[in-house]
Protein backbone atom coordinates (compact mmCIF):
# COMPACT_ATOMS: atom_id res chain seq x y z
CA UNK A 1 0.00 0.00 0.00
CA UNK A 2 1.41 3.40 -1.00
CA UNK A 3 1.65 5.95 1.76
CA UNK A 4 0.18 9.40 1.45
CA UNK A 5 2.99 11.79 2.17
CA UNK A 6 2.97 15.40 3.29
CA UNK A 7 6.73 15.55 2.75
CA UNK A 8 8.11 17.41 -0.26
CA UNK A 9 9.55 15.23 -2.99
CA UNK A 10 13.04 14.13 -2.05
CA UNK A 11 15.24 12.67 -4.76
CA UNK A 12 16.08 9.00 -4.31
CA UNK A 13 19.76 9.82 -4.41
CA UNK A 14 21.17 13.07 -3.11
CA UNK A 15 24.44 14.43 -4.46
CA UNK A 16 27.42 13.76 -2.23
CA UNK A 17 28.19 16.51 0.26
CA UNK A 18 30.94 18.82 -0.95
CA UNK A 19 32.24 22.33 -0.55
CA UNK A 20 30.94 23.29 -4.00
CA UNK A 21 27.46 21.98 -3.15
CA UNK A 22 27.46 24.09 0.00
CA UNK A 23 28.44 27.19 -1.99
CA UNK A 24 25.87 26.37 -4.69
CA UNK A 25 23.16 26.11 -2.04
CA UNK A 26 23.79 29.67 -0.87
CA UNK A 27 24.12 30.80 -4.49
CA UNK A 28 20.68 29.36 -5.24
CA UNK A 29 19.19 31.13 -2.24
CA UNK A 30 20.72 34.39 -3.44
CA UNK A 31 19.46 33.91 -7.00
CA UNK A 32 15.93 33.36 -5.71
CA UNK A 33 16.19 36.32 -3.32
CA UNK A 34 17.36 38.67 -6.08
CA UNK A 35 14.53 37.54 -8.37
CA UNK A 36 16.83 35.87 -10.90
CA UNK A 37 14.91 32.59 -10.68
CA UNK A 38 11.47 31.70 -9.33
CA UNK A 39 11.15 30.34 -5.83
CA UNK A 40 11.08 26.55 -6.24
CA UNK A 41 8.48 26.21 -3.48
CA UNK A 42 5.77 28.53 -4.77
CA UNK A 43 6.97 29.40 -8.27
CA UNK A 44 6.83 33.14 -7.55
CA UNK A 45 9.58 35.54 -8.51
CA UNK A 46 10.17 38.34 -6.06
CA UNK A 47 13.08 40.45 -4.86
CA UNK A 48 14.03 40.14 -1.20
CA UNK A 49 17.20 42.19 -0.91
CA UNK A 50 17.88 41.43 2.76
CA UNK A 51 17.64 37.69 2.18
CA UNK A 52 20.00 37.97 -0.79
CA UNK A 53 22.40 40.08 1.22
CA UNK A 54 22.33 37.40 3.93
CA UNK A 55 23.39 34.75 1.39
CA UNK A 56 26.29 36.98 0.31
CA UNK A 57 27.31 37.58 3.92
CA UNK A 58 27.26 33.84 4.67
CA UNK A 59 29.45 33.12 1.66
CA UNK A 60 31.77 35.96 2.62
CA UNK A 61 32.23 34.38 6.08
CA UNK A 62 32.84 31.03 4.43
CA UNK A 63 35.49 32.60 2.20
CA UNK A 64 37.24 34.26 5.13
CA UNK A 65 37.19 31.14 7.34
CA UNK A 66 38.45 28.79 4.62
CA UNK A 67 41.13 31.04 3.13
CA UNK A 68 44.23 28.96 2.45
CA UNK A 69 42.38 25.67 2.96
CA UNK A 70 40.61 25.33 -0.38
CA UNK A 71 41.71 23.81 -3.64
CA UNK A 72 42.30 26.30 -6.43
CA UNK A 73 39.04 25.19 -8.10
CA UNK A 74 37.03 25.58 -4.88
CA UNK A 75 38.47 29.05 -4.21
CA UNK A 76 37.74 30.16 -7.80
CA UNK A 77 34.19 28.79 -7.65
CA UNK A 78 33.49 30.65 -4.41
CA UNK A 79 35.04 33.85 -5.79
CA UNK A 80 32.90 33.62 -8.95
CA UNK A 81 29.70 32.95 -7.03
CA UNK A 82 30.32 35.90 -4.72
CA UNK A 83 31.05 38.14 -7.71
CA UNK A 84 27.82 37.14 -9.45
CA UNK A 85 25.72 37.59 -6.31
CA UNK A 86 27.27 41.00 -5.62
CA UNK A 87 26.42 42.10 -9.14
CA UNK A 88 22.86 40.85 -8.63
CA UNK A 89 22.70 42.81 -5.38
CA UNK A 90 23.77 46.03 -7.12
CA UNK A 91 21.17 45.47 -9.86
CA UNK A 92 18.45 44.77 -7.30
CA UNK A 93 19.35 47.94 -5.40
CA UNK A 94 19.13 50.00 -8.61
CA UNK A 95 15.60 48.71 -9.21
CA UNK A 96 14.47 49.24 -5.61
Amino acid sequence: MAESSDKPDVPDKLPPPSFNLLVATFASQGAVAFGQVPNPIDGKTEVRIELGRHAIDMLDILEQKTKGNLTADEAKFLENVLHQLRLAFVEAMKKA
